[in-house]
């Protein structure tokens, strides 16, 4: 195993050596501060419909990983790390001018990914990115899933 290469976790992660719930206290806090922040950021760029801001911020957030992956150096993560991130760049690009649960479903969807790559360390040396990403993609959902319920116009 070199620097780059991360365990084999194909049974899955040595809960001896996995992070504690603890352990993740400081990027859980800070990912709901900053999933709050980021829920708030339509009103940053007013000119701009809510929709295409939270689009924006979909497919940021998706190809952090393409950087995550390249500094791996593996080209098998990085290949898949780039057609993951253009999967979740087709969907927001939709909640542009679809229905902005498509929105919802990309940034939960992201926080699965976020989880699956904790649990797995697919990407070398990404160690509290996931946890931290996985709550903020998680609170700007059920911000946005209360802003449709109530009425919120996303296109407007």
């Amino acid at each position: 195993m070199t620097a780059h290469q991360p365990a084999d976790n194909s049974t899955g992660p040595d809960l001896s050596t996995a992070t504690s719930l603890r352990d993740l206290r400081v990027p859980i806090l800070a990912g709901v501060a900053v999933g709050v922040l980021q829920a708030l950021t339509p009103f940053a760029f007013w000119w701009l419909s809510a929709a295409t801001v939270y689009a924006m911020g979909v497919a940021v957030i998706a190809a952090i990983y393409i950087g995550f992956s390249v500094a791996d150096g593996r080209p098998r993560v990085i290949a898949v790390e780039t057609v993951v991130a253009t999967g979740f760049l087709v969907v927001a690009a939709a909640g542009v001018t679809g229905t902005a649960w498509l929105l919802v479903a990309g940034l939960l969807g992201h926080g699965l990914k976020d989880y699956w790559q904790h649990r797995t360390q697919f990407v070398a040396n990404t160690r509290w990115w996931p946890p931290f990403c996985a709550v903020v993609d998680v609170v700007v959902a059920v911000i946005l899933a209360i802003a449709i319920l109530a009425g919120a116009d996303f296109h407007g």
